[in-house]
This record gives structure tokens, sequence and C-alpha cells, in this order.
């Protein structure tokens, strides 16, 4: 099991991400640095807001892992939301393109160009899925 959102957590996505076939032709176009803000949940066992980062590369990430805050904001894209709504799209139970429409998700960036990624943004959210994650509520 592997601890969500932490450092460990980020590297085994990273490798899933270069692993994987699918995403790799999925993202062909894609490019940019995305940063994710998993904010502060204390009462569900996340005491402090969490950044981390996939630098994203036409179908590879060229790295990522947990950062701090004033590089999570130089990102071209910045997703954020409260732990639970994380845990869900991590879970499957929530799609993050429905999510980011419907502003569950707070983009910051060209929402567009996101949506335009779906399939990519699909591959990268299976392969979250993949990772046997523990989360720090025992959810």
């Amino acid at each position: 099991m592997v601890a969500f959102p932490t450092e460990a957590w980020f590297q085994a996505l990273v490798s899933l991400i270069n692993d994987s076939d699918e995403y790799r032709e999925a993202a062909a176009e894609w490019e940019g640095d995305i940063a994710f803000l998993v904010e502060a949940e204390p009462d569900r066992g996340l005491p402090a807001d969490v950044w981390g980062l996939l630098d994203l590369w036409h179908g590879a990430c060229r790295g990522g892992g947990v950062i701090d805050a004033e590089r999570g904001r130089e990102a071209a894209y910045v997703l954020r939301a409260p732990y639970s709504r994380w845990r869900e799209v991590v879970t499957g139970e929530l799609d993050p393109i429905k999510a980011m429409m419907q502003g569950k998700l707070k983009v910051q960036g060209d929402l567009p160009t996101i949506v335009r990624q779906v399939r990519a943004a699909n591959e990268l959210v299976e392969l979250t899925q993949q990772i046997p994650t523990e989360f720090p509520d025992g959810a």
C-alpha cells in the first residue's frame, strides 16, 4: 500500500505513466505541468495542504512528486480540491472532467485545453486507480 498524497504515491504514478502505452498514445499532443493541491482536512487525517506535480510532456512524465506551494503556483495548470474530493477521484467515484465542469475541482489554466485532452485525463485517472492506495482517513 502507498500512502496518499505522499512523495512515494506520486513517484508510483510517474512510473505507471511512463510504462503506459495507452497514456503515451492518448497524451501525444499534451504538454504542460500540472500541480495538484490537496487541501487539508484535519478531521479526515490530512492536517496540512499537500502540493503534487506531474511534468507531462507529449505522452511521458518527465518527473513529479510532492512540491512546495510556490512551485505549485507556477505550474501551467493547477487543480485544487479538498482531500476528500481527491480521494473520490483516485478511487474512481468521481469523474475529474465532470468535476471540473461542475466546479468540484477548481482549475487554474486553460480549461478548454484540458477538456480537449479528455482521453489523456481519463488514462491518468485509470493509472491512479492502479496504485494500491492507503488514505489518511482509512477510507
